[in-house]
């Protein structure tokens, strides 16, 4: 695996198992788990059903804490602050489902929130009397100003909890999170991070962003294997939190409580480190600026092929392009019949409805080049023209 970081698009591809018939531009919703991480999966699979009693009683405790620990120094957090879940979803879950609410308490949401969030926000309002709030982003394009004023302009003193998207997942936006949490923490507003695109798309270091909680997925862009994320704590936000499935650990700290919940497969958590080092060997940093740089060039050659426009600022822009289609007509109905046009051309990248329009969102990561995106400029052209 030496030199990979100066090997991207067609000449690192092998180090995937992606199907060659197909042009995957989509990295951004479940990621792809390359060569290296699948064997250290395996590895850990072979181990478990050697001798599974074995494996459970002795082996699995220092196991997922030696693996918590490779993650904290990723996240520059303390190993006894994270706990392992199998997505973001969970750990929001874990969250929302802990705390106590009250008729008349606000949970604070953004508009671009993930649907699963919503729905698990809908949830715990609907069984406790708490009201829904949600703050506007300006799109597309939005400024960082003005993503902040929304947020701070939806605070009343009965917000209870602000949850924030790191990344938002259908419009793609990098949001200003540490300028939304300091706001957020000064009105006396505590804040879940869903950071669900966050690791391996930008840099993070949890202690400085201080926010109560963040919870993210590995399996995205930093290619662990499906099924493994993490739930960060503040040490002071622990004493009342619980995973979604109460088990043997209850009532003896966070580390126990979420590193058990029942007998499970854990190998996509133990083929973590696997997965930092084959990042690392890609580049770390540089390979988040390549990503964000090749997505930008593809944003903006679709959006210049189509004579539309781009959904992002640079300051605003990720691993994740958006790009608004041409036409009109903006419907779910039709961003799902257009996707599963995409499929049977061979394809696939996400097109959503939002604030009027239909827009496609396009990811990039290491094994895409230009020539994907100019791809799949032609194949949607070619779906859209059959319209």
């Amino acid at each position: 695996m030496a030199g990979l970081s100066n090997a991207f698009g067609h000449a690192v591809r092998h180090e995937w198992t992606l199907d060659p018939d197909f042009l995957t531009v989509n990295h951004g919703s479940y990621g792809a788990t390359p060569r290296a991480v699948q064997a250290a999966q395996d590895a850990w699979r072979a181990r478990l059903e050697a001798q599974p009693t074995r494996f459970f009683g002795r082996d699995y405790f220092p196991a997922i804490r030696e693996a918590a620990t490779s993650l904290a120094g990723f996240l520059n957090v303390a190993p006894a602050d994270l706990a392992f879940v199998a997505n973001a979803t969970t750990g929001c879950n874990a969250v929302l489902r802990s705390l106590r609410f009250a008729p008349g308490d606000e949970i604070l949401v953004l508009d671009h929130v993930y649907n699963a969030v919503r729905n698990t926000v809908r949830h715990v309002a609907a069984q406790t009397g708490a009201a829904v709030v949600v703050a506007e982003l300006p799109f597309p394009r939005p400024t960082a100003a003005a993503v902040l004023a929304s947020v701070a302009n939806a605070i009343t003193p009965r917000t209870r909890i602000a949850v924030l998207d790191h990344i938002t997942s259908a419009s793609a936006l990098v949001l200003p999170i540490a300028a939304m949490v300091a706001r957020c923490q000064a009105a006396g507003v505590p804040v879940l991070v869903d950071g669900a695109h966050g690791p391996g798309q930008v840099a993070l270091d949890l202690t400085a962003l201080g926010a109560e909680w963040y919870t993210g997925n590995c399996h995205k862009w930093l290619m662990a294997p499906k099924g493994c994320a993490f739930l960060h704590a503040r040490a002071d936000r622990q004493a009342d939190l619980h995973p979604v499935t109460i088990s043997h650990g209850y009532g003896q700290g966070f580390a126990a409580e979420f590193d058990w919940t029942g007998t499970a497969d854990p190998s996509p958590f133990l083929a973590l480190p696997a997965a930092l080092d084959f990042f690392a060997r890609l580049g770390g940093a540089g390979l988040m600026a390549r990503n964000r740089a090749l997505a930008a060039e593809a944003a903006a050659l679709l959006a210049l092929r189509w004579g539309t426009e781009t959904g992002a600022l640079a300051d605003m822009a990720g691993a994740m392009g958006l790009v608004r289609l041409p036409g009109t007509g903006a419907s779910a109905e039709q961003a799902l019949a257009l996707r599963e046009r995409l499929y049977a051309a061979g394809t696939d990248a996400p097109v959503n409805a939002l604030h009027g329009a239909l827009w496609l969102r396009l990811s990039a990561h290491a094994y895409n080049d230009i020539d994907d995106f100019a791809r799949l400029g032609d194949v949607l052209s070619a779906v859209l023209a059959a319209r």
